[in-house]
Formats: C-alpha cells, structure tokens, sequence
C-alpha cells in the first residue's frame, strides 16, 4: 500500500475520530533452503540460539528496529515493524545475512500476517454494559481474568482489546485498512457506553 493512497484514504476518515497507530507488523518469508541454526548463530552478530527454550534463531537488527525469528526448514518471521515497507526491507535484511552465513537463501513469498494497532478514545468506556448491550455474540470480558473485553469483529476481521481506561488495541488485520475501518466502526458503539465522569 502506497502512503498516497493510505493518505487519501485518511482524508475521508471523520475528524472527530482518532486515528489508531500502527504499533506492529508481523511478517513471513520463505527463504526457501534448509538451515543449520548453531552456525548461523555462531557466525551472525545479534543471533541467539538455545534449542531446549525455543526452536529457532532470535536475531535483531537497528534498522528499522525489528527482531526475526529464523527456523531450520527456512521460514522466517519479522516482528516489530512499523510499517509494511519497514517489514518488507528488515526481512530482506535477515534474508541477506543469513546468505552471508553461507547459505542459498531467497526471498519467496514475503507476506504481512498481521498488523496491530492502538488507539485512545480519551475517555472511560462501560464495558459492563457494553457487555449487555446486545453485542454479547461478538464478546469475551470476564474481568477477573483479563482485565480487557475481548470483541471478535466480523467486518473486518479483526480482534480489539477494549479497556476501561478507553485504551483500545486492535489486532488479526492483513492490512492496514482493516485497522482503520475497525476503529471507524467500534467508535459509535464505545462512545454510546461514555463513563459519564462526576
């Protein structure tokens, strides 16, 4: 996505919503060779390895600031980005140093997994009665086990932590639009649940 387009697509967002920031991108690539993780643990800066706590290389890099995660059958994960172009040009990053550790590795089929959001309506938000407002199919809050509400989006797609304080994340979109459309949608229904403050 283009940030012309992202821009125009804002320019119709209603001003007295505000705009979620996008905290996290997740992405996959295929590297498409086998790997032998101990040595490219040995011979990359910023890679660790401990097979009995987890099954792949943790590698991290400056810039942009992201961390991978490497496995031997060659799949990569990026987290941590930005943006979609930040996730695209930190996994090439990793793709080239693992070349450098002496491997065949490619750049097949990169794809954004998931983006994250956040946003703060700036005011507290009812969700014991959010909860009995007829959205119930939609929604998990059970406080005493997470202090959030959990509201499973159709349209998009998406998943939003909802919280008293009115601190809202929003996760589980492919693309950023679906972040932005998912506020757009749940901000009505939030402000009709307003803590009205003494």
């Amino acid at each position: 996505m283009e940030i012309e387009g992202i821009i125009q697509n804002m320019s119709n967002h209603p001003s007295e919503i505000p705009v979620p920031t996008i905290q996290n991108i997740v992405s996959t690539v295929n590297l498409g060779c086998k790997l032998d993780l101990i040595s490219i643990a040995l011979h990359a800066r910023n890679a660790e390895y401990n097979h009995k706590r987890f099954s792949a290389v943790i590698m991290r890099i400056r810039e942009p600031r992201t961390t991978a995660l490497i496995f031997a059958s060659g799949k990569l994960v990026c987290t941590g980005a930005k943006s979609e172009a930040d996730s695209k040009i930190a996994a090439r990053k990793f793709a080239r140093i693992v070349q450098k550790c002496g491997f065949p590795a490619e750049f097949i089929d990169f794809k954004i997994q998931n983006i994250v959001g956040s946003c703060d309506v700036k005011f507290p938000i009812r969700l014991e009665l959010l909860k009995a407002g007829g959205h119930g199919d939609f929604l998990l809050y059970e406080p005493e086990v997470f202090p959030g509400m959990i509201y499973r989006m159709m349209k998009p797609k998406i998943v939003l932590l909802i919280f008293v304080s009115g601190k809202i994340v929003l996760t589980g979109a492919k693309v950023r639009e679906e972040i932005y459309q998912g506020f757009e949608n749940i901000f009505p229904v939030l402000n009709q649940f307003k803590k009205k403050l003494r």
